[in-house]
């Protein structure tokens, strides 16, 4: 059977890799054993996917991305170029500590801007935007914007990436896409 994603001829794929129709992996790109990654996703240059990581469908990972064993990512994520995952709190050279990584999983939506850090074992939560250069010492919220290392939450942004401004009431509508969402007890939630 003819494969129905494209792989640079440089990319190097390993054996038992699931790799969705339209997906497409660009150059000196290594994915390593029993990855899955879904339809329409596109692998920038020079990324490492490690063992048995999940991508959903549309993920976009940027140029020169890690993303190691232990991480999965749902739909629609979007990885800024040179964002790494650890998967290990406190790794040592002479420690063999394969078998306890730590797991992170990024929910459907979330965006991971340019060098930032996702510290293992916290999870993002979709719609979650993380700026530039954070580093995620901590789970992040659905909808949350943070920035900054340690990462701060400074606000919340709407399925579309624009920042959300709550009235009195817990209301906000997305200046972009016009949709109405509903800030209660610390959470977030689009209600149109």
């Amino acid at each position: 059977m003819e494969k129905q994603y494209y792989a640079h001829e440089s990319a190097i794929i390993d054996d038992g890799c699931t790799i969705g129709k339209g997906s497409k992996i660009w150059h000196f790109s290594h994915i390593m054993p029993n990855c899955v990654l879904g339809e329409n996703c596109n692998i920038g240059q020079n990324v490492v996917v490690s063992p048995e990581v999940i991508l959903g469908n549309n993920v976009k990972v940027q140029n020169n991305v890690s993303i190691y064993t232990g991480v999965t990512c749902a739909d629609d994520v979007f990885l800024g170029p040179s964002c790494v995952f650890t998967n290990v709190t406190n790794p040592r050279s002479g420690v063999n500590r394969r078998g306890q990584y730590a797991k992170t999983h990024v929910g459907k939506g979330a965006s991971i801007g340019a060098n930032a850090t996702i510290v293992c074992g916290h999870d993002i939560g979709e719609f979650a935007f993380i700026g530039a250069g954070a580093v995620v010492t901590k789970n992040v919220p659905a909808y949350a914007l943070l920035v900054g290392n340690p990462a701060r939450q400074i606000g919340w942004m709407s399925e579309y990436g624009q920042r959300l401004q709550f009235d009195e009431t817990g209301k906000a509508t997305c200046a972009e896409s016009g949709q109405v969402y509903e800030l209660q007890n610390g959470q977030v939630k689009r209600i149109s």
